[in-house]
């Protein structure tokens, strides 16, 4: 079976960015990945962003897949929004609750308050038009009061209509095998593709990882820390950590890997090349 293999790439801000991007997913573009993923900002912040950088993929002829946050959107705005990408040729969505703008809780006038009701609305709406990823937590949501309620959440998302599933980047595989094992046992058989971050900057991962909530090996942190402003240091111990992760992931059954670019084209090329993908 073909590996899913994909790339994600946030909405650049700048002339500049947009031209830098360009060329790394020109560069990844190589490596013949299924797809690529473009990320929304909270509560739609970057929208047009969004929706700039999806176009570019699809006229450069790429598959894409554009996050759609169901966080201060309407019906009628999300209606307008896959309009378009049906329109582009886009076939592929993934689907999330989204990050809340800072300060801000839920509005009563969000017509959503779960992905797992985004889910339904669009299954409702467009049938089997796109296939729908899905977020899923190996070390759980930082916003979920036990692992039961984690569990519940996702496996309403793949009652609603969910294809398949791209986890948040984690370094402990175990926690990633159980959370399969324990899908499984559930009775839901979508494919759950590792999310993957390459090591390229310590502060900036060490601030990911603690927002999120993910486990960050105590070896790891410790020798991150330890190479203080050595970027050659940080780069070539954590393409070594991040390889070894991906290498385990897929040689005990992971589906494929999706890769966190940060925009960044270098550190995901080598791990692809010495992963012989």
């Amino acid at each position: 079976m073909e590996r899913i293999n994909s790339f994600e790439f946030f909405p650049p801000r700048t002339p500049e960015g947009g031209q830098k991007l360009r060329g790394v997913w020109q560069q990844l573009a190589e490596l013949r990945p299924r797809f690529f993923s473009v990320t929304f900002g909270a509560g739609g912040s970057t929208r047009e962003g969004t929706l700039a950088t999806v176009r570019a993929l699809c006229a450069d002829g790429h598959e894409v897949a554009p996050h759609v946050s169901c966080i201060g959107a309407s019906r009628d705005a999300v209606r307008e929004l896959l309009t378009e990408y049906r329109a582009l040729g886009i076939r592929r969505l993934v689907l999330l609750r989204g990050d809340l703008p800072s300060g801000a809780g839920l509005s009563g006038a969000d017509p959503w308050r779960h992905a797992s009701e985004l889910v339904a609305f669009v299954r409702a709406e467009y049938g089997d038009a796109f296939h729908i990823e899905v977020a899923a937590y190996p070390e759980f949501h930082p916003q979920a009061r036990s692992p039961k309620d984690d569990m519940a959440a996702f496996l309403r998302k793949v009652n609603a209509g969910a294809d398949s599933a791209i986890t948040q980047f984690f370094f402990n595989a175990d926690a990633y095998f159980r959370f399969v094992e324990d899908v499984r046992a559930l009775g839901a058989s979508l494919p759950i593709v590792p999310g993957i971050m390459p090591i390229t900057n310590y502060t900036q991962l060490r601030g990911f990882a603690e927002k999120s909530a993910i486990e960050m090996p105590r070896w790891i942190d410790e020798r991150l820390r330890g190479y203080g402003d050595d970027t050659a240091s940080i780069r070539a111990f954590g393409l070594d950590v991040v390889t070894a992760l991906c290498e385990r992931l897929l040689r005990e059954g992971a589906p494929g890997l999706h890769f966190y670019s940060m925009n960044q084209a270098a550190s995901c090329a080598e791990i692809w090349r010495r992963l012989g993908l």
